[in-house]
C-alpha cells in the first residue's frame, strides 16, 4: 500500500538512497522539506548541484576543492615536509578537527581490496610517490584499522621506505574496524602523537 503521493514517494525513496538514511529518515527530511520556504528548498537543491559541478582534487594532495590548490596546501605555515596519508577527505577533516597536526596531507581516494577489484593503480598511490620526489622527511600513514587500511599502509610503506624517508603509522587507539570520521579528537589526537615507525 501507498501512502505518500507519487512525488512526495519519489523525494523519499532519492533521500533514502544517501549512506546512512533509512525510510523513516528519509521521510522525516522529505517532509521537512517540503515544509521549508520556496527560496530555502532552491538554494539548497543549487547548493548541492554547485558542489557537485565545481569540486575537484587539489593538484597537490587530492583532498576535495573549489580551487587549484586546497587551503591546506597553499597554506605556507603548514610543514609541507611532513604528509599524512588518508583514505578520504572524511578523514582529513577528522584529523583537521583536533587542531594536532600542522603537516599536509595525501588523500588516496581508497583502500587497496582485491576482492572488490581496487588495486594500486586504483587509488591515488602513484600521485604519492609522485610528491615523495620532493623535500619529504616523513609520510605518517593514517588509513583505517581495517584488513584492507592495513594492507595499504604495508605497501606504502614498502615503496616508501627505499626512498628513506622516515615512515609511521598512526598508534593504536584507534578500534580496529572503524571508521576515523567517526572517532572523537580525543582519541585521534592520542592515536598521532603515539604512532610509530614502520
Amino acid at each position: 500500500m501507498e501512502y505518500y503521493s507519487g512525488q512526495i514517494g519519489k523525494l523519499i525513496e532519492e533521500l533514502s538512497r544517501l549512506p546512512g538514511i533509512g525510510t523513516k529518515t528519509a521521510a522525516r527530511l522529505a517532509f521537512h522539506i517540503i515544509g521549508m520556504p520556496a527560496e530555502q528548498v532552491h538554494k539548497l537543491a543549487e547548493t548541492m548541484v554547485d558542489a557537485r559541478d565545481n569540486l575537484k582534487y587539489c593538484k597537490e594532495c587530492y583532498n576535495l576543492t573549489d580551487m587549484e590548490i586546497c587551503p591546506i596546501c597553499g597554506n605556507p605555515k603548514r610543514n609541507h615536509k611532513t604528509i599524512m596519508v588518508v583514505e578520504t577527505p572524511r578523514d582529513l577533516a577528522a584529523y583537521e578537527k583536533t587542531k594536532q597536526y600542522d603537516g599536509v596531507y595525501h588523500v588516496l581516494h581508497g583502500v587497496i581490496a582485491p576482492l572488490l577489484n581496487i588495486g594500486p593503480n586504483d587509488i591515488k598511490l602513484k600521485e604519492l610517490m609522485e610528491r615523495l620526489r620532493g623535500d619529504v622527511d616523513e609520510v605518517i600513514i593514517a588509513t583505517n584499522a581495517s584488513h584492507e587500511g592495513e594492507a595499504t599502509a604495508m605497501l606504502i610503506s614498502k615503496y616508501v621506505k627505499p626512498a628513506g624517508i622516515k615512515v609511521s603509522r598512526i598508534a593504536s587507539g584507534v578500534p580496529v574496524g572503524s571508521e576515523l570520521e567517526c572517532i572523537d579528537e580525543i582519541t585521534l589526537k592520542r592515536a598521532l602523537e603515539g604512532r610509530v615507525n614502520m
